[in-house]
């Protein structure tokens, strides 16, 4: 398997973001990478095939939201009656359009208690992840192919029950919100990795926020480390069920996002 230098920048990152990586999770990281540029070779995953673009655009990006992870989860924690007996328990968390696995597994390999279920509309990606959570020898997670207009409609075991769903996906907020707030219970987290231009977009994605039952309660600008490049998290409670029309019919969000 291709072999790359222990991640240095990574390791700092975490670091000064209280993450723990250990000898263990660090071994982790290193067999994603390989896996990761061995079989984009045949499947083209991603375009970004450098070792230390990896680290950082893939690995280090992912994580930015670990840190925010952990102070909703403490807070919502905190919030639940009887709220002492599920500190051990792990929160869950579905990955909306995962790709090669992102941020899904790099968050997964620092949360080992969570539940995680990674989505994409691509059998081949899923296929790359399964070998990837085989591999690293990750339990907990599970990766499925399929549309998520699917997996969120009523009636639908995964609706409505996670408390968390991150997403990565190059797409337009409102589209966002259709796909990931039916799959958030009430009083739970939707966190939309951004670019730093976000401003005009998310303001338009207001009414179908609200809409679907979530309410944007805050927005972490910051650089990502290691470059000068501007990053966003979007953050939106679920604060009420979203309309049991929603998400609609599959391709159907994305052609015509609600305004």
């Amino acid at each position: 398997m291709f072999h790359v230098k222990q991640f240095e920048t990574l390791a700092e990152f975490a670091k000064n973001n209280q993450i723990t990586l250990g000898d263990e999770e660090m071994n982790q990281f290193q067999t994603l990478c390989s896996l990761l540029i061995e079989k984009n070779k045949v499947l083209n995953l991603t375009a970004i095939t450098d070792p230390e673009e990896i680290e950082i655009k893939h690995f280090v990006d992912s994580l930015s939201a670990a840190p925010l992870l952990n102070e909703l989860w403490s807070r919502m924690l905190f919030e639940r009656p009887g709220y002492m007996r599920y500190e051990d328990a792990g929160f869950s968390l579905v990955d909306v359009g995962t790709g090669a696995g992102f941020p899904g597994l790099p968050l997964k390999i620092v949360f080992p208690k969570a539940n995680f279920l990674l989505l994409d509309s691509l059998a081949k990606r899923i296929s790359f992840v399964n070998e990837a959570i085989n591999a690293m020898g990750l339990e907990g997670i599970e990766a499925l192919a399929g549309r998520v207009e699917e997996i969120a409609k009523p009636g639908n075991v995964s609706r409505e029950t996670f408390d968390f769903c991150v997403t990565r996906a190059v797409a337009n907020t409102a589209v966002l919100a259709e796909y990931c707030l039916p799959l958030v219970r009430v009083g739970g987290y939707c966190i939309l990795y951004k670019s730093g231009e976000y401003k005009e977009e998310v303001e338009e994605a207001e009414k179908a926020i609200e809409l679907l039952g979530g309410k944007i309660v805050d927005i972490e600008e910051s650089v990502l480390f290691g470059t000068d490049a501007a990053r966003s998290l979007v953050i939106i409670r679920k604060i009420k069920a979203a309309p049991d029309k929603y998400p609609r019919r599959p391709g159907k969000p994305s052609k015509s996002p609600i305004k």
